[in-house]
């Protein structure tokens, strides 16, 4: 199985991200922004940071890479997964690819510390091979206050996009949600951070889980 991590300028869990990804069986490639041949990889794995310093919005700059057009068009293909977590969730609702926006923190401050997640959606390949049904993983964020409108947060309930929801809300987002679906659940963002717990000695290594997850789902599918 092979992932691609894309860097932008500012990522800064792209390590984190390839340790994970490695503990969880993918071959892993950096990728960086202007990269335009992504058709390769299995999975797209955009990782947190502070992609362009942020100094617009976070992920506004990052929408514009050439990358993100490629990413676009690989999940319009549908050619493989695609995860974004933390800073990657912002840009991929920036860039449209997900639906809703990532404001600043109720508290207005930036929030680090581990949370519960439950699982809301358990029959997708992010989730339908983990084991537990609420995950501990740690955020790390100031914008991470998920918005969308009522009618909007109806239609992703619904249509059983939403991934996550905290136990108990950090930030302010609407529904509690911690991570949401695209249209063929093929792509996930996320706030919370499971490659920051993928061992046990980082924690409980719940997160490793969610990567084993799509590595299954992926050979699954090749069989």
């Amino acid at each position: 199985m092979n992932a691609g991590i894309i860097v932008f300028p500012g990522s800064n869990c792209d390590r984190d991200a390839e340790f994970a990804l490695r503990k969880a069986g993918f071959n892993t490639e950096y990728v960086w922004h202007d990269f335009k041949e992504i058709g390769k990889y299995d999975l797209i794995f955009i990782p947190g940071g502070f992609s362009y310093g942020d100094y617009l919005r976070a992920g506004a700059l990052a929408k514009f890479s050439p990358v993100m057009n490629e990413i676009e068009k690989y999940v319009s293909k549908k050619q493989g997964f695609v995860l974004g977590i933390c800073n990657g969730f912002q840009i991929l609702t920036e860039s449209g690819i997900l639906p809703g926006a990532l404001t600043k923190n109720t508290s207005l401050k930036f929030i680090c510390k581990d949370v519960d997640v439950k699982i809301i959606n358990k029959t997708c390949s992010f989730t339908k091979f983990v084991s537990k049904e609420v995950l501990r993983i740690p955020i790390a964020h100031a914008e991470g206050n998920y918005y969308i409108s009522e009618s909007e947060y109806i239609k992703l309930k619904q249509e059983h996009r939403i991934a996550f929801e905290y136990v108990e809300n950090p930030n302010g987002s609407v529904g509690n949600i911690a991570g949401v679906y695209n249209e063929n659940f093929a792509v996930l963002g996320m706030m919370p951070h499971p490659e920051r717990n993928s061992v046990r000695t980082l924690g409980n290594g719940d997160g490793l889980e969610i990567l084993l997850s799509i590595r299954r789902s992926i050979e699954d599918g090749k069989k």
